[in-house]
């Protein structure tokens, strides 16, 4: 697939009945996925422009505006646009930070066909491109009272400088000694609703009146500052992580028996007996859907601690080596605005004028 053609959208609204009045100023791109026209470009009062996305439907014959999900590219020169498969176009923006340069739009993902089977429209969703070697996340869950949490922390003891926790979301007020953006994100109930509805959360649950929930810019936040991400989330949360668009490890810590998660819920002695048998109900909900939902890449019994987190070491390539954390390329990404973008096998090609050459067959 070569470089997606670059055109005035007026004279595609010309070779079409019904062409739709764009709002569109200067050059747009066009992707042709099937019996659709993705077009993306600029609606722009000046030189700096915010990108738009509009969609022609060669079958209907029409122009169709989509619903926008995730968090859109920030304002850009212009960009180009190459599809990356059929589910996919990847963006690159000019004039754009070395971090905020790569974007994917989001076609036929299962996230974005979940989303129009809700929604009852056509709908593309946003996601960021992250630079350098970055680890999946790592969405670790299980019944309470299994010890994934002792084997979290065991994991942030022996690799601190690895591993990092996303900051929740929640509606609830903070309690004395809590810091905003640090225990949570506090928000107002309406400003998260309209979040969630716009595809910004990954997963979230109404928990005693107030919502609590896991954005993307959250999981990015701890991308970004070069650790790995993990969440640690019910199977419920799991489940909408495993729908949406982020690519991460599912492992799911399970109990050796009933008899014996029960036996550690009495031992923390930090619940009433009555609280115990309903996290043992819980409990065994969780762990049938855990093993038979689908949803997990590994499941590991937590029988002996040291064991288990042996065994959690070395599904997360761990073992046998201190490992070096892997950090974003502090070079970057930085291109003149007079390039163009292409696909050969996997591989994406930039190709650019050379600085300073004034010769366009001169090229980087």
């Amino acid at each position: 697939m070569g470089e997606a053609p670059v055109f005035y959208v007026e004279n595609l609204k010309d070779r079409v009945s019904n062409g739709f009045n764009l709002r569109f100023k200067g050059f747009e791109t066009s992707i042709d996925v099937g019996d659709k026209t993705f077009v993306i470009g600029s609606n722009n009062n000046d030189s700096i422009s915010s990108i738009e996305v509009q969609i022609y439907d060669k079958s209907r014959g029409k122009w169709v505006i989509p619903t926008v999900l995730g968090t859109e590219p920030k304002r850009y020169e212009g960009h180009s646009a190459i599809l990356l498969n059929e589910d996919r176009i990847m963006v690159i923006t000019w004039g754009s930070t070395p971090d905020d340069c790569i974007w994917f739009l989001e076609m036929d993902t299962e996230y974005v066909k979940q989303q129009k089977k809700a929604l009852g429209t056509e709908v593309i969703a946003w996601s960021k491109g992250v630079r350098g070697d970055a680890e999946k996340p790592v969405v670790i869950s299980g019944p309470s009272g299994v010890g994934k949490g002792t084997l979290i922390n065991m994991l942030m003891k022996e690799f601190p400088t690895m591993f990092g926790f996303s900051v929740s979301h929640t509606t609830r007020a903070p309690r004395s000694m809590e810091k905003n953006g640090v225990h949570y994100h506090f928000t107002e109930r309406s400003i998260m609703e309209k979040d969630i509805k716009d595809g910004k959360f990954l997963e979230f649950a109404s928990v005693h009146g107030n919502l609590y929930g896991t954005s993307i810019e959250a999981v990015e936040a701890v991308t970004d500052s070069g650790k790995r991400c993990i969440l640690d989330i019910d199977v419920q949360g799991a489940k909408s992580v495993r729908a949406s668009s982020l690519d991460a490890v599912f492992i799911f810590i399970s109990p050796p028996s009933m008899a014996k998660l029960e036996e550690r819920l009495h031992l923390r002695g930090t619940e009433t007996e009555e609280q115990i048998q309903k996290r043992l109900r819980n409990a065994k909900a969780e762990i049938e859907q855990g093993k038979s939902l689908g949803i997990f890449d590994h499941i590991l019994c937590n029988d002996h601690l040291e064991k288990c987190y042996d065994n959690l070491k070395k599904l997360l390539g761990l073992d046998g080596t201190t490992p070096t954390n892997l950090k974003p390329s502090s070079k970057g990404i930085n291109l003149p605005s007079k390039h163009a973008a292409s696909k050969i096998n996997n591989k994406i090609l930039v190709k650019s004028e050379a600085l300073g050459s004034g010769n366009p067959s001169k090229n980087s």
